[in-house]
């Protein structure tokens, strides 16, 4: 519990209730240890440039007034005997986050100079600076975090260089195959640097999906044989973070992790490129959808923003949301989901509702589909070229002229595929979609980007499973 001198007992209070995490040293050298936080130790001296402690007699009863500059100094105003006022300084806090291009900096400075992986939520700065900044071949946005550590493990092969791999703790299922046959010191001890978003931080409030897999983190790499540290927010201590990572990795040939928090670095936003325009967004979109959709069809929608604005959707059109299944989580798998619900409900119209990264991230699904997806099952692809929901990355679909879904699916067997960018075109589509015999596949082409102020679905993973469930077997 922190502890003040008595006669900043009103400081206490303040401090306690701005900050959760302190611990203050005895006496008058205040430090505030608070992630995102940094401290100057505020030490009150006399004229002889002495140490000394604040005088309850000299300065008499605290005043109830505080004030908190922009830079969040922290006043307190007393009054001596005389009536006199005396501000005194009792802490001094000022923001720090690390800057993505220092930190990109440090790595490459470190022999760490190839970047791979799949963007996160958490690491979105970072990832646009090395987007916007690394040199021509020196960075790949992967299909999925462990296509990223293949390529980083091809690099090291081909270089004897490191690599950092990026990808969000969610991600760490996918890596576990090659790191524990591939990169292990038992098999072809390969090291490289796992730079994890930490959704989910153990007393961190976050969704669901994310709570579950945050609290596992620690002891999923633990189980992996990976030593890890969470990253400091300040470049001293980032540096320094780096430095163990690059020691373990010459040392051991092995991977180590950096577990990186919520807010750590500071912002930077990809810079804006000659992108395709088309007249919907990936919401406007899904409402035209939507509006197409009869009573008993059934919708799977994928992870991140798409699942966000359909719950919204159904709000603002005071409909329920047993029609549909967010997938909140496992993204990828939307696609996989609907196959199964279709070939067990052949009466009912099953659409997933899939989104460029997604449906690359797991592209053997579309193989799956094409050649056992049944006549119900409609694959709805809303292409915007880009990982919208961690931070509008390039996806390898942006380029219409060299990547087409449509094709993947004609050569994985869909019975038909096509495109739509306008809102008649898509009317049309998912109209005719409705008595066409599938597996069918509409790629929409789509700008990005999304609402700042979406919300997120109001009811519980177990609820909205529940209420489907219930819609799918009245039917």
């Amino acid at each position: 519990m922190a502890t003040f001198p008595k006669t900043n007992r009103l400081c206490s209070s303040i401090c306690k209730l701005l900050l959760k995490q302190t611990k203050i040293l005895e006496g008058n050298r205040a430090f505030v240890l608070q992630r995102g936080l940094r401290t100057t130790p505020v030490i009150h001296q006399n004229p002889q440039g002495q140490e000394q402690k604040p005088s309850r007699a000299k300065y008499g009863k605290p005043q109830k007034k505080i004030v908190l500059s922009r830079v969040m100094v922290l006043h307190l105003n007393m009054k001596n005997n005389k009536g006199e006022t005396k501000k005194q300084n009792l802490l001094n806090l000022s923001e720090t986050f690390l800057n993505p291009g220092e930190f990109y900096n440090a790595c490459v400075g470190l022999g760490i100079d190839y970047f791979t992986g799949v963007p996160d939520s958490l690491l979105k700065d970072f990832c646009a600076y090395v987007t916007a900044n690394a040199p021509e071949g020196k960075h790949l946005i992967a299909a999925n975090e462990g296509n990223a550590v293949a390529l980083a493990s091809g690099y090291h092969l081909a270089t004897g260089k490191h690599s950092m791999v990026y990808l969000q703790n969610s991600g760490l299922g996918n890596i576990v195959n090659p790191i524990m046959s591939l990169t292990s010191q038992s098999v072809y001890s390969i090291p490289m640097l796992l730079f994890i978003g930490w959704r989910g931080e153990p007393g961190k409030r976050d969704e669901p999906q994310h709570s579950t897999q945050g609290q596992s983190t620690p002891g999923l790499l633990a189980a992996l044989g990976i030593p890890f540290q969470p990253l400091p927010d300040y470049q001293e201590g980032a540096e320094q973070a780096l430095l163990t990572a690059k020691h373990y990795m010459k040392k051991a040939n092995a991977p180590y992790a950096l577990l990186v928090k919520r807010q750590i670095f500071s912002p930077y936003k990809l810079p804006k490129t000659g992108e395709p325009q088309f007249p919907l967004n990936r919401e406007g979109a899904l409402k035209v959808i939507v509006d197409c959709l009869g009573n008993k069809d059934v919708v799977i929608s994928t992870t991140g923003m798409t699942s966000r604005e359909l719950f919204e959707y159904r709000v603002t059109k005071d409909m329920g949301h047993e029609k549909d299944f967010l997938t909140v989580g496992s993204m990828g798998h939307a696609s996989t989901i609907a196959l199964g619900i279709a070939l067990q409900k052949p009466k009912r119209q099953v659409f997933c509702l899939d989104g460029d990264g997604a449906a690359i991230m797991h592209l053997g699904s579309m193989a799956t589909i094409g050649q056992n997806g049944p006549a119900n099952l409609k694959h709805v692809i809303i292409n915007n070229g880009a990982h919208d929901s961690v931070g509008g990355q390039p996806s390898d679909a942006r380029n219409h002229d060299t990547f087409s879904f449509v094709k993947i699916a004609e050569g994985c067997g869909y019975k038909q595929a096509f495109s739509a960018t306008t809102e008649e075109e898509i009317k049309t589509a998912i109209t005719a979609m409705r008595s066409m015999e599938g597996p069918v596949l509409l790629e929409i082409k789509a700008e990005k980007g999304h609402r700042k102020q979406l919300g997120r679905p109001t009811r519980t993973p177990l609820q909205n499973k529940e209420d489907f469930m219930h819609f799918l077997a009245i039917g």
